[in-house]
């Protein structure tokens, strides 16, 4: 059987991007119909922020039971891991996720020296509980996979710069950093990053992936909450409309809105630092992603998606996103078309 599949007792090697504001539970509901792991992002269901973290949490309580109406499959919660200051709200969330036996969490850690792996206070309760952990790094790299592994982590997610969201700080696209990962751990890996269509799936496999996980293809789905005219803007783009611009940690990259355009004046005029703080206060955290994908607000807000934004053209159900991307898969093994 396959080991990502045994680990976290799901039918098919496919994880859904968390991808912050942009899922809820009927998107999550069917990528697990589908056979897949779907995630419930930190913004889950929500359409406004609120600043209070045990209102946050209790918030993604309800789309916790949300998606347990929807389906008996295995799905996920999200937990931010931010080294050893991990935030009062994530803390409120694994609360919850032990409450409601939540049985899988990703972990998004920070993976910066001197923050290697996973934060002990999300760690131990985590193992307590018998709570599977699947781990993606927002600098992914051997160190970190070796304390990760070390830890007792299910899964290990390899990030490349072909991602959407927020980008890693170094400059390695997906499939030069998942066999120099994939070397050095004995754990399932697998891929994040430029995964849209069964031919990055199967080069995924071949390179030593178990799994896939992904993020940009998804965002076209009938189920995704992303707003219809974004779904259309999407589905008509390639990688050659997305423009990348600096903003701490270190980057980002969107297709064609006004914001985006102040972002990339920005970038052009300011040095590094100067940038940073620019864009840090135009973009509002990931409000502008909620602005711009779930609002549909282009002039706003931005579009954050992968290189894999070339590789569809089409919105289409989740279970046929699912199975197209893995139709060349079986049982370990690639069929090539």
């Amino acid at each position: 059987m396959n080991r990502v599949c045994e680990a976290l007792g799901i039918e098919k090697p496919f994880i859904q991007g968390a991808m912050s504001w942009i899922t809820n539970a009927e998107f999550v509901a069917a990528v697990s119909n589908a056979g897949g792991l779907g995630i419930l992002g930190p913004n889950a269901g929500q359409t406004e922020l609120t600043p209070d973290p045990v209102e946050t949490a209790e918030r993604m309580r309800r789309e916790i039971r949300k998606t347990r109406e929807m389906t008996e499959k295995p799905f996920a919660v999200t937990l931010i891991g931010n080294g050893n200051s991990t935030s009062v709200f994530t803390m409120k969330i694994l609360d919850v996720v032990i409450e409601e036996k939540v049985p899988v969490v990703l972990i998004n850690s920070y993976g910066f020296p001197g923050m290697l792996g996973i934060d002990k206070d999300l760690l131990k309760p985590l193992k307590e509980n018998k709570i599977k952990m699947v781990v993606r790094s927002i600098l992914p790299s051997v160190e970190d996979a070796k304390v990760v592994e070390e830890q007792g982590a299910d899964v290990y997610v390899a990030t490349g710069f072909d991602e959407g969201g927020t980008l890693p700080p170094r400059i390695i696209g997906s499939f030069s950093i998942l066999p120099m990962i994939k070397d050095a751990i004995h754990i399932p890996i697998c891929l994040a990053g430029g995964i849209a269509d069964v031919r990055t799936a199967n080069a995924a496999f071949v390179l030593g992936a178990e799994g896939i996980y992904v993020g940009t293809r998804l965002l076209c789905t009938d189920e995704c909450p992303v707003a219809p005219n974004v779904k259309e803007l999407i589905a008509r783009s390639g990688a050659t409309d997305l423009e990348i611009f600096r903003v701490a940690p270190s980057y980002y990259r969107s297709l064609p809105t006004k914001l985006r355009d102040k972002l990339m004046e920005n970038e052009h005029s300011l040095n590094r630092d100067q940038t940073y703080e620019a864009n840090k206060k135009l973009m509002g955290g990931t409000g502008g992603m909620r602005i711009g994908m779930l609002e549909g607000d282009l002039e706003n807000g931005y579009v954050s998606v992968g290189n894999g934004v070339s590789l569809f053209d089409k919105i289409m159900p989740v279970k046929d996103v699912v199975d197209e991307l893995l139709s060349g898969y079986n049982e370990g093994m690639i069929k090539f078309s």
